[in-house]
């Protein structure tokens, strides 16, 4: 059962760091796209992708964190997770733009960097 626990665990913590990269990804090539190239606007920068990709990425990580700290108990990661939790919050209720994809990519990247902790410790 605990072997069990452990594997679900890492898997979410990868699935977060996936998820965490791809929206990170999703800003940085939709800002290029859109500017450098006036390319795909409509569908590359839609708020509705951005919100439902935050949401999970939330989601997971809020999980995991917890998860994370309770199998360890080293609290940097639920910390550190934490904070780009809220930064991410914060980009869902803001503007879509700038400011908001500046506030994804900085919560994606400290979520990230949790998830990374929590693996580490795994092993």
């Amino acid at each position: 059962m605990r072997d069990a626990f452990i594997s679900i665990r890492n898997r979410l913590d990868r699935v977060g760091m996936l998820l965490s990269g791809l929206c990170a990804l999703h800003c940085v090539a939709g800002l290029l796209l859109v500017a450098g190239l006036g390319l795909g606007g409509e569908f590359i920068l839609a708020p509705a992708i951005h919100r439902v990709g935050l949401a999970l990425a939330i989601g997971v990580g809020s999980i995991t964190l917890v998860l994370g700290v309770a199998r360890h108990g080293d609290p940097l990661p639920l910390q550190v997770g934490a904070a780009g939790i809220a930064l991410m919050a914060v980009a869902l209720f803001t503007g879509h733009g700038m400011a908001e994809a500046l506030f994804t990519i900085a919560g994606v990247g400290l979520l990230a960097w949790a998830h990374l902790r929590n693996l580490r410790h795994s092993h």
